[in-house]
């Protein structure tokens, strides 16, 4: 399991005070500002949520130390991340957090290994899951849906794809 979870991404400046457009990743977008000072991946920078507002499809964020538009440009597009202790314990069998996922074995309905888990990505049309093939070359990107991925098994360490069919 992974330590650090990844909960916003920053995104462009917004307006000329230093606040920037924020993608949360938590279920309550707005809990984001409840975790503490947020953390690049590294840890080498630091981020604390000085005030949250909503925007039309992101948030809007003021972060402390950021004040002009230039700083908020130079931090555009960093990932965010708090220690998993910070946030609320999984009670449940069919939760997790996308993290958790990265590693997993991807396999058919028949039990053949397609690959590996690499990611999961939101590029703004819904949830990615990236799996690296066991025959190398590109990865291949799926909409990560109940459709595609019917289950997912966290004790066998293992997902479940069901191939979409190619339209012609």
């Amino acid at each position: 399991m992974a330590d650090r979870i990844r909960v916003a991404r920053i995104g462009a400046a917004h307006g000329v005070r230093g606040e920037v457009k924020l993608w949360s990743f938590t279920q309550d977008p707005f809990a984001v500002a409840n975790y503490g000072p947020l953390e690049t991946q590294d840890g080498t920078q630091r981020f604390e949520i000085k005030a949250l507002r909503a925007g039309k499809d992101h948030l809007v964020a003021r972060l402390k130390g950021i004040g002009s538009r230039d700083a908020a440009a130079k931090i555009c597009n960093l990932d965010l991340f708090v220690p998993r202790a910070k946030l609320p314990p999984i009670n449940e069998a069919d939760t997790y957090y996308f993290a958790d996922l990265i590693g997993l074995s991807a396999v058919t309905k028949d039990g053949a290994v397609l690959g590996i888990v690499t990611a999961v990505h939101n590029f703004g049309a819904g949830d990615l899951i990236e799996i690296a093939t066991t025959q190398g070359g590109e990865p291949l990107l799926l909409p990560f849906t109940e459709t595609v991925v019917p289950k997912i098994d966290m004790a066998l360490r293992q997902i479940v794809i069901v191939l979409p069919s190619v339209i012609e």
